[in-house]
Parts: C-alpha cells; structure tokens; sequence
C-alpha cells in the first residue's frame, strides 16, 4: 500500500508541516495537557530482531464469519441440509391462481454426501402463472448495479417435464427483478445448471431474494443451489473482495487456520473433519458447528491455504487432537493412532510433493505446488480437558510430526496463563499458544511489563486469542445487547497491548486478534467484540482494525531499546510505546498510547544518532470520547489521520492527543 491507509473508505488526511505540538485539543476534551514524560530510545542498539511472523490471522465459524461472511457464497442452505424436514430459508413461490408445494426429500439424493434435496410438485402452473422456490439468503441478497453473478445448481425432474427454468433475483415481493436468465430445458436425473445474471444501473439493496420457477405442472428436484457475486482473484467458490481487501490491508504474515472451537467441534464426530472437506462441492456434505449453525464446508482446507496464498501469508495449520467441546476426548495410545495419521496426512496434503499420497491429492484438487509451512497447532484450548489428557496427547503427535517432519514447529495448546498442572511436561514445546480476553483497564495494566519481564526460558510464545472488552466480559449475556465491534476504550487497550508484544516480538514470535469477522445482523452472531463487521451490502473495520492495521503498516524489523521516565517514581507509566527500525530504509517506527482525557507532552530523545530527517510522518488513531466506534452507518467514525511534521532533530518533544494511538515514522 502506498500513502493510504485503506483504499476503499474515504479517510480524511491532514497532510500540514506541524511543529513540536500535534492538534489542538478537539471541542469537549480536556484542554488542560498533562506533565511532560520523558521516552529515550537508544537508536542504535538493537534490543532483538522481530519475528517475521509476529502479527497475523485467526479464524474460526463463528458469527457467521464463513457462511454469510467471507467466504463469497449467497444461498443459505443451499444442500437443504441445515433444518432437518424444514426447508429453512426457502420459501414456495406462486403466481395468480398458480398451486405446488414443496417438501425435504430424503429419498432422491444428489450424491452420497448431499443426501437432501428439494421437491416441487407443481399441481398448476403457466407462464403467466409461474411457480418456484425462493432463498432469502444471509439475511438478503445483495444487489449492486452492474454486477455480474454466477448462479448454478443441480436438478432432476419426473418424466415429460423438460423445463425452463427462469432463474431470477428480486425484490423479496416479487415486483422488481433485478436480473434474470433462463436454462431452456431439463433432462432426465440429476444435472448441473448454470446461467449468468448482470443487474443494470440499480439501486443497491439486501432486500431481495433468489428465486428458481417453472411454468408448468409437474416434479421437479433441485439441490446444491448457489449464487456467487464476483469474489477475490476471480476464484470460483472464492472469497467477499470487500472482506478480503481489508484483510490484505492487514498485511498478515499467518492465518491460524482452522481456528478455534470450530476446529475442536462440540462432539469428536463434528470436528473439523478436513478431508471431507476436499474435491467437488457435491462430495461435500458440511458439518454442524459449535456456534448453533451449520457449516457448508465449501470453504475447505484447500480453500483454507489458497485464501492464505492470495494474502501473501502462511498458514499456522491447527490439527485436532482427540478432545471436543463436550468434554470427550481419545485416549493417548493406540486410540489416538488414527487422528496422529489423519494430521500427518493432513500436512502431507498441505506440504507434501506431488509424487506422495497426499500431495497428489492436492494436485488432483488444482494445486501442484506445495504451501509453505512452518507451525503446527496441537489441538485448542485443550486446557478444558479436567482428564489432563493433554499432558501424554500432545506428546504423541508432536513425536510423530517431528519424526516425519522434522522441521516444523509444533504449538502446545496450553500456555503460561493455564495452570501449571495443565501444562505439557511431557516434553518441551516449540512454543505456547496464550489467549487473553481481558477488561481494557486490566490490559492497560499489564502492558507495561507483562512480556518485558516474561521468564525466557520457555518456548516461545504465539498469543493466539487476545482482544479488550469494555467492561462487560464476552460471555456475559449482557454482552449480547452491545455493538458487535469494540470502542475506542477497547481500542487503545488493544494498542497498548500491542506495545508490549512489539517491544517483545523476539520472543512473542505470534499474535492474532480474535474473533476476527462478525455479521452484525440481528441473530447472526455468538460473541463480541469482533475486529470487522459487515452485512450483506457493508463492511467496517472498527478502531480496533484502524490500531492494528497502524502498527501492522509500520512496523521495522528491529527492536530498538528504550526508557520511559514518569514524572512520579513508582506511579504507572501515562502512556505506552514500542519502537522498531527498518533496516533497510533507516525509518524508525514509534508507536505511543495516549489512553488519557488530557494531551500528552512527550520529550523524546533519540540517542546514538547525530541527525535525523528534519520531516517525519505522524498517523493518528483519536477519539472525543472513549465511546466512540464505527459501525454500518459511520463507518470512518474514527479513524487513522496523516500528519507531516516539521523541525524533526534527535531531541524534540511531540504532543499527544487525548484518547490516541500515534505513530511516528522518522527517517535518516
């Protein structure tokens, strides 16, 4: 990305030549600055180098995150699968005096994974009296003008009906189509359809429905309905581009993939089960999630690595480990033998050359190459395991990874912030993986010295779920009335946080936001808060985004000592830094956390240097009120602003704005 902070929201830049002081103090904010701070940075002393992988990705199914979410496909239930003999999210369509009905056929299925499908029996019909089926989609279908959509499904019909079928999507009444086309006939069993649909100069909406009718009496059977708007690369079963560029804009180094409980399953049967996850939608029968809904699986594992390839990321790949939700779990021993295989084939499909089992299959499945790996995720959250079983399981597949791929690095599921007795002893992990979902008073506390004073004689460290909540904590049921995205308060805890792993990203090797996405329709999500909301026609990133897409854009390769010196011994520090270099351009990257009411002065002296450029770049993440957030209707609320600064010299002091996330990016 070049001078811009995301390429499809209208940011507003201040491009001025300020001097020491930044902005003035917006209307309603404390005017009044606080006593100065003193931050030295030894800029040329190397406290460690950061770890290339230190900032990425994590994703599980939850709050519709994959189906209804990113992954680009429009039809909700579309394999008729998700309600039982309900045809949820279908509703019969009839014209005029038109009469037909439709039902869950268990009797007449697709393939052997796609076991439903719908019938309609048409009792009357004409073509000025049409009958169909209509899908309401995830929560609407979006239209937008001069669009182009690819629609296709699979259909059987009883003998002498032979068509057409007119595939249309439209106003959810019926009385505005806003694209249509035609499959001329029918043959007899089951056959795929497809057909283009281009809406004109419309008005965009999600209130609108896909729609598939006849016109004329007889039996029709369809299954795999799907409607696609344009996706990400053009990749057919591909990605929302609206969702993927903001996550680009992230410049991830991983995706943490498949993620969290969805990994787990709530029993062992409804765990993430890749390899039915791989080839032709129609072998591809989904799975009920953790989260209360079903997954279609169309966003497999090959999915999984080609959504990482189109990131420029890698893969930290999480294979299942004998424990679900339910608490069941396999015995380590004999009874684990088959999941430690499934998870060695599951990265020979991933890695392996195509002259091996699994790696052929990958090349079958459109992707000769292998992916990069370097980690391995054992399991998740196994620490909910009262049998301690994770203690011996882990140790059985590491052993097994490491004597088949030696260079990998493994990820125990227990970290530091677990009790001691649920930690791996068995032998020593290449790193933990810690989740901290804390109050962003408490994340504000820890900050400071958390990591700086961490005992590094462990593994290292992969903070694979962290995120700031307000005040009430996620699983609280009041939770569930609050915005699905964080605050500024949320925010700038995040920040600070961040600050804490930068200055330690020598040994923080990773860390990832979680959960990433949410659908912010009413019943479409589980937990808040989520880094970026979206609906049908919409995406927003929230402060949160806007602060770790900041320290993400500027972020060196070193890290560069430093001391901050308060006015008062002993009293917490007003704001929190991290500060990296750039060896190659010189560019010193300084992050600094302003979670006051008040403006910050800070004196700042760059020792071990006799100039620096007399220009320097400051980007400003900043809030009237702690409250403030973004969301479907203000979407740039708060977000990053672009300042240039003048008289730039090894000792100068810069001035904080209240409630802020500034970075400083200082040349030679």
């Amino acid at each position: 990305m070049k001078n811009r902070i995301h390429p499809h929201l209208p940011f507003v830049f201040l491009v001025a030549f300020l001097g020491a002081g930044l902005l003035l103090p917006a209307p309603g904010r404390a005017a009044d600055a606080a006593p100065p701070v003193s931050l030295v940075i030894q800029a040329d002393q190397a406290a460690g180098k950061v770890s290339p992988m230190h900032s990425g990705l994590m994703i599980e199914e939850i709050n519709h995150s994959l189906d209804g979410g990113l992954y680009a496909e429009l039809i909700q239930n579309r394999a008729f699968k998700d309600g039982g003999q309900n045809p949820v999210h279908w509703a019969l369509v009839q014209d005029g005096g038109a009469s037909a009905s439709i039902a869950i056929d268990a009797g007449h299925p697709l393939s052997d994974a796609l076991t439903s499908s719908l019938r309609l029996d048409v009792a009357k019909a004409s073509p000025a009296q049409r009958v169909g089926v209509a899908n309401d989609g995830y929560w609407g279908i979006p239209v937008k003008p001069a669009t182009t959509y690819r629609a296709s499904f699979y259909a059987d019909a009883n003998p002498g009906f032979d068509g057409p079928v007119t595939v249309s999507i439209e106003s959810v009444d019926g009385a505005t189509v806003y694209a249509k086309a035609q499959v001329p006939s029918l043959a007899p069993g089951w056959h795929p359809y497809a057909v283009t649909l281009v809406t004109g100069n419309v008005t965009p909406t999600a209130k609108a429905r896909f729609v598939l009718a006849v016109d004329r009496p007889g039996t029709v059977w369809f299954d795999l309905v799907s409607l696609f708007p344009p996706t990400w690369n053009n990749r057919p079963n591909g990605l929302r581009p609206d969702l993927m560029q903001m996550l680009v804009d992230l410049k991830p180094a991983f995706l943490r993939c498949p993620g969290g409980n969805y990994l787990e399953g709530a029993t062992i049967p409804q765990r993430f089960e890749w390899k039915k996850t791989l080839g032709p939608l129609t072998s591809r029968a989904g799975h009920p999630g953790p989260w209360g809904y079903r997954s279609s699986d169309g966003l497999g594992l090959l999915e999984y690595m080609l959504w990482c390839e189109d990131m420029g990321a890698e893969p930290v790949l999480a294979v299942y480990a004998g424990y679900s939700l339910d608490g069941t779990h396999v015995n380590p021993g004999p009874d684990l033998q088959p999941y430690v295989q499934d998870a060695l084939d599951e990265i020979e499909y991933v890695t392996g050359p195509v002259t091996s089992q699994w790696g052929a299959q990958r090349a079958k499945d459109g992707h000769p190459a292998p992916f990069p790996l370097h980690y391995v995720e054992i399991g998740n959250e196994d620490w909910f395991d009262k049998t301690h079983s994770y203690n011996e399981r882990y140790a059985q597949i590491n052993d097994a990874i490491k004597a088949q791929f030696p260079a990998l690095l493994c990820i125990s599921t227990v970290g530091n912030e677990q009790p001691a007795d649920r930690r791996v002893t068995s032998t020593r992990p290449d790193t933990v993986d810690e989740h901290y979902y804390r109050a962003a008073k408490d994340f504000e506390k820890m900050a400071p010295t958390w990591y700086d004073k961490y005992d590094r004689s462990g593994p290292a460290i992969f903070v694979g779920e962290w995120a700031a909540y307000e005040d009430i904590i996620p699983w609280d049921r009041r939770s569930a009335v609050l915005p699905r995205t964080p605050s500024m308060k949320a925010a700038l805890a995040d920040a600070a946080w961040m600050t804490g792993m930068e200055r330690n990203s020598d040994f923080v090797k990773l860390q990832s936001y979680a959960p990433l996405l949410v659908n912010v329709n009413p019943g479409a999500s589980q937990w808040r808060p989520n880094l970026i909301g979206y609906d049908a026609l919409h995406a927003f990133g929230s402060p949160s985004y806007y602060a770790i897409l900041m320290f993400n854009q500027h972020r060196g390769d070193t890290i560069l000592k430093g001391a901050l010196d308060t006015p008062g011994a002993g009293t917490p520090p007003p704001i929190q830094y991290s500060v990296t270099k750039d060896s190659k351009s010189g560019t010193i990257h300084l992050k600094l956390v302003n979670i006051n009411a008040a403006p910050q002065p800070v004196s700042i002296n760059l020792k071990g240097i006799d100039s620096i450029a007399p220009i320097a770049t400051a980007t400003t993440l900043a809030a009237d009120s702690l409250t403030d957030t973004n969301s479907i209707d203000e979407p740039t609320k708060v977000v990053p602003v672009v300042s240039k600064l003048q008289d730039v010299k090894p000792e100068f002091t810069y001035t904080l704005p209240p409630y802020s996330l500034t970075v400083l990016d200082m040349g030679k």
